[in-house]
This record gives structure tokens, C-alpha cells and sequence, in this order.
């Protein structure tokens, strides 16, 4: 039995498309072409000429890496293959000089997935609920719009004050949460990115477009106070509005909420809550 291990091209489809991954409908080859080129690559573990198992990662802002992508074929599962590969991928990983953080996002019900993680020497850094609806006017509690921040430096200084200075895990994209640094947030990130303000000057909320299949206003509020700041929501649903009418269709909306945010919602939250999402990483990115 010959193993071998290697970089996945545009005419490896086929041999994804013999895996049995017991995965019906699965996106990855839909998607294949994207996730195997440019900032993303896909690997593949070979046994003799059948791919038993695959694997890859994406770079984003430069300087962050995340894992992903893991599929075995289930006549193989059982031999660490996953685990083999991925190791794999992480030293090809440790030769591209920017790079200053390696992460994967799991679902806490992905018990496979999290024991790759842990041999891997990932550590659980944060647990996320992706908490998604087509509707959340029934949070709404007749409070005023917050005012919209315009002015680039403000911007700069709120992200500063409650990510940079912090390093928390930021909603980069719908999926994907990174621990901040300066490189998540280029001007021109924050020039696309709706941040608005409460009356108080102590809350901010900020509102950004996102794709994956579906369109999403993407969400982020850091604090637990989710029904207790009069207007949020209906300002969350004033910018829903807007992005309905720049995209042409109603797109949903996708907020990132901490185990403690998920708590304080009422019984009746309009939210779809799948298994939390566990993000595991090597550390803090060096500046």
C-alpha cells in the first residue's frame, strides 16, 4: 500500500468526486475551483491511486491561515488520516513567512474534527453561536436609530479601544473569527463597514455585507446587553432594509453571539442556534 500526500489542482476534481464521504450535496465540490487556487489550497492524501482523505486551508489578511475543509473517505476512516494529512499542511504552512496564525473553526458536535485539533496542538480559543434570522423585529422596542459613524477616524479608535488593544476574537466573515490585530481591519474594510453609535457614546454596533450562498448582513455587538439598549434592533433592522434594497433581495441576518449573549435571549428569539462554533488556534498573531 503506497501513501503519498499532496497539492490538490484544478484537475483533481475527479478524484473527489469518487471519495465516499457519506456527505451528500457537499459544497466543497461546487466550490472546488475557488478553494483549490489563490489564497486558498486543497491537499490531498493518496492511497496507492484512490484519495483517502483531503484537507486545505485559506489565508486571510495577509497573515492568518485557516484550516479546513476535512473529508475522509469512509473506507478508510479509522487510520488517523486526517490527523496525517493535516499535519501535512501545517509544515507547508510553516514555510510561507507572513503567516503568523493558524486556527480552524469546528462545530462543537464535530467530535472527529476537535480530536484532529487537539493533535494538532490547537487550542480552543473561543466559542461562537451563529445566530441567524430573516426577521428580528419582534427584539424591536420602539427605540430611536443609532446615529451612523461617518468619520474614519472614530472608527479606527472604537476597533482600537475593543479589538486591537484587546486582541479579541473578531467576526472577520460569516465563519470565519480571528483573535485582532491591525491587518483585520485595513481603511478599506472600514470604509465599506457600517458602524453606528448609541446615544450614550458607550455602545457601538457595526453592520457589514457578507455572501455565502445566501446574503447576510453580518452582525457584530460584543456586549451581553442585547435587549437592554433601546434601538439596537431596530437599527439592526433599518440596516438589514438598506442591504435588502442594494442587493436586490432579503438577505438574512447573521450575528455572532458568545455563550453568554446566547443566554440572555428570550425564549421566543426569532434565531436559528446550530452547534456552537469552537474556533482553535496557535495563539495571539506577532506584530
Amino acid at each position: 500500500m503506497e501513501v503519498s500526500i499532496r497539492q490538490l489542482r484544478s484537475n483533481d476534481l475527479q478524484y473527489l468526486e469518487k471519495m465516499h464521504t457519506g456527505i451528500e450535496n457537499d459544497y466543497i465540490l461546487r466550490v472546488y475551483d475557488r478553494i483549490s487556487s489563490g489564497s486558498s489550497r486543497m491537499y490531498g492524501l493518496f492511497i496507492d491511486e484512490h484519495l483517502a482523505s483531503i484537507g486545505g486551508y485559506t489565508i486571510f489578511a495577509e497573515q492568518y491561515v485557516m484550516l479546513g475543509r476535512m473529508r475522509s473517505d469512509l473506507r478508510y476512516r479509522g487510520n488517523n488520516l486526517s490527523t496525517q494529512l493535516m499535519r501535512y499542511i501545517m509544515k507547508q504552512i510553516s514555510t510561507l513567512s507572513t503567516i503568523q496564525w493558524i486556527g480552524a473553526n469546528t462545530q462543537q458536535n464535530n467530535i472527529s474534527a476537535r480530536r484532529v485539533m487537539d493533535k494538532l496542538g490547537l487550542t480552543a480559543i473561543s466559542t461562537l453561536y451563529s445566530a441567524i434570522s430573516s426577521d428580528t423585529s419582534i427584539l424591536e422596542s420602539d427605540g430611536k436609530l443609532w446615529r451612523k459613524v461617518n468619520d474614519l477616524s472614530k472608527k479606527k479608535a472604537w476597533i482600537k479601544k475593543l479589538y486591537i488593544q484587546t486582541g479579541a476574537v473578531f467576526p472577520y466573515e460569516c465563519y470565519y473569527a480571528f483573535p485582532a490585530s491591525e491587518k483585520l481591519f485595513p481603511e478599506e474594510k472600514l470604509v465599506q463597514w457600517s458602524i453606528f453609535e448609541n446615544p450614550q457614546q458607550d455602545r457601538i454596533l457595526i453592520t457589514k455585507q457578507d455572501y455565502k450562498r445566501e446574503y447576510y448582513l453580518h452582525v457584530v455587538y460584543p456586549w451581553d446587553d442585547l435587549l437592554k439598549q433601546a434601538g439596537l434592533w431596530e437599527t439592526i433592522s433599518m440596516a438589514q432594509q438598506e442591504l435588502s434594497i442594494k442587493v436586490n433581495t432579503p438577505p438574512f441576518i447573521w450575528i455572532d453571539l458568545s455563550p453568554s449573549q446566547v443566554h440572555s435571549l428570550p425564549n421566543n428569539h426569532p434565531f436559528e442556534l446550530p452547534s456552537p462554533w469552537l474556533l482553535y488556534g496557535t495563539g495571539q498573531p506577532i506584530e
